[in-house]
């Protein structure tokens, strides 16, 4: 079973075709809550392997193609039972590879789980067609328009919620009668390979595949003429490259990248301690490593100081620490780039003359080497700075004032990104009005963030924040094709001929 322990403890392979596979090379994974330390390792497959993987999917899919939806879900319901009974294990993983506190890493795994079962609830949607009937005159033909599957699909995640990031694609895809091979991140695999694998391994070999390794031998996950589509959740450059590879082969792709969300509080915003609180979730969720959190917030200019203020009371509760120790509220930042660029864009803020304001410490000890950032709100910056104009994915958030309702749509919309945005206001016209002005994908009103979105709805972007829909029938139509059959009424087209 994968995710076994060794001497430098997780030790993770490849799930092909049924069988666990491991390989000469290894990734290791680092800590970066530790400097040096090691968390485990994770098979690293050659293109050879990812040939393989490709092959066994493909060989895989007439057979699970050919089953109904009902089929279909039967066995994928067989095969999400008792997923929850190593939770706890991979929740640990998960934290030390990721770096984020035990809990949220916990309910990284539930939300897999849960959005697993949302899928199957559409089951009877899947197969659901429509006939064109016969216009007496003018087409002499009824057409039935019916949904079809594509062959193998990829699945790429990233490394913040790799495990709940997974379940608004991947069940879609296998109800749709896809076969699938996932691909978990590079820098930290461990938890997403053990999850997945444990449910590959109840369903028909070849049906779901995991991929370890270093993106350069990933190509043929891609660019293999045998792959129809790849579903990509990653950062905008990312989703670039993607599309570039993909576009050799003319492989589908559904890209979900990084986002500038715009959180949009009116002049009669209510700003008690429940709303504070989901703002600050909203912003510091994950150490601020969510592509849908709050990352710039513009606030009428009388309320500015009540969420100052607001802010500055629960961050100077915040501890940063080791994800797994208790008390923590706040881990590192996943890689030591991330935590070079976050405290550049600070340090470029104060250097800018901005209001700068960092709460904790640093932790010491065997964590001073960690990838730690003091939590930061910057009040009132200059829009040019790129704590504004850039997504900031670590712990700091402007606070932008405006005058006027159109100035606060102006400002929310001129940005590259459009994935979310947030209206708070205790009227619901004004937030229907608002709402409805925001380039994005995803609104929340009155709150912000992962933890509230419904795991029913579509999601996705526009602009720079990707094409294509996730989660709901709308994310099983994104595995699928139409197919039109046309039969031809000789009644009809005699009528016609008259």
């Amino acid at each position: 079973m994968s995710g076994t322990a060794t001497e430098t403890g997780v030790r993770t392979g490849l799930f092909i075709g049924g069988e666990e596979r491991f390989t000469d090379e290894v990734l290791p994974i680092a800590d970066p809550g530790k400097k040096g330390a090691i968390v485990g390792e994770a098979a690293a497959a050659t293109p050879a392997d990812v040939a393989d993987a490709v092959a066994a999917a493909k060989a895989a899919y007439p057979a699970w193609s050919a089953l109904s939806p009902q089929e279909r879900a039967r066995l994928m319901t067989e095969a999400i039972a008792g997923i929850a009974d190593d939770r706890d294990e991979d929740a640990a993983i998960l934290s030390q590879e990721n770096g984020k506190v035990r809990m949220e890493a916990w309910v990284d795994a539930l939300v897999f789980e849960i959005r697993w079962n949302l899928a199957l609830m559409l089951v009877d949607e899947v197969d659901a067609s429509k006939t064109l009937p016969v216009v007496p005159g003018a087409i002499p033909v009824s057409t039935e328009v019916s949904y079809q599957s594509l062959g193998v699909v990829t699945v790429i995640v990233p490394f913040n919620w790799p495990i709940a990031i997974l379940g608004a694609s991947l069940p879609h895809a296998l109800l749709a009668g896809n076969t699938a091979i996932v691909k978990p991140p590079p820098s930290a695999p461990l938890a997403t390979a053990r999850v997945v694998q444990r449910v590959a391994e109840k369903l028909p070999p070849g049906v779901l595949n995991v991929v370890t390794g270093k993106d350069e031998n990933m190509a043929g996950l891609i660019q293999n003429p045998d792959v129809a589509k790849v579903c990509f959740t990653g950062s905008v450059n990312g989703g670039k490259r993607i599309m570039e590879m993909a576009s050799k082969s003319l492989t589908r792709v559904t890209l979900e990248l990084g986002g500038n969300d715009a959180a949009v509080f009116l002049e009669d915003a209510t700003l008690d301690d429940t709303h504070l609180d989901r703002l600050f979730a909203a912003v510091y969720d994950t150490t601020g490593q969510i592509c849908m959190n709050a990352k710039r917030v513009f606030v009428h200019r009388s309320r500015v100081d009540e969420v100052v203020a607001g802010l500055t009371t629960r961050l100077e509760n915040a501890k940063l620490g080791y994800g797994l120790d208790d008390g923590t509220t706040m881990g590192p930042l996943h890689q030591p780039a991330q935590k070079a660029f976050v405290d550049e864009i600070i340090q470029e803020a104060k250097d800018a003359g901005a209001d700068v304001r960092e709460f904790g410490s640093l932790p010491d000890g065997d964590l001073a080497g960690g990838n730690f950032v003091r939590p930061a709100i910057v009040v009132d910056p200059p829009l040019e700075l790129r704590v504004v104009t850039q997504e900031q994915f670590g712990p700091v958030i402007p606070i932008i004032p405006f005058d006027t309702e159109d100035e606060a749509v102006r400002l929310a919309n001129d940005t590259w990104g459009g994935l979310c945005g947030s209206v708070w206001t205790a009227s619901p016209e004004s937030a229907q009005r608002v709402g409805s002005q925001l380039e994005c994908g995803y609104v929340w009103v009155n709150d912000h963030g992962a933890t509230r979105l419904d795991l029913r709805a579509p999601f996705g972007g526009v602009k720079q924040s990707g094409f294509g829909r996730e989660q709901g029938i709308e994310g099983v139509r994104a595995f699928q094709d139409t197919r039109s059959i046309a039969t031809i009424d000789p009644e009809a087209l005699a009528a016609m001929a008259h």
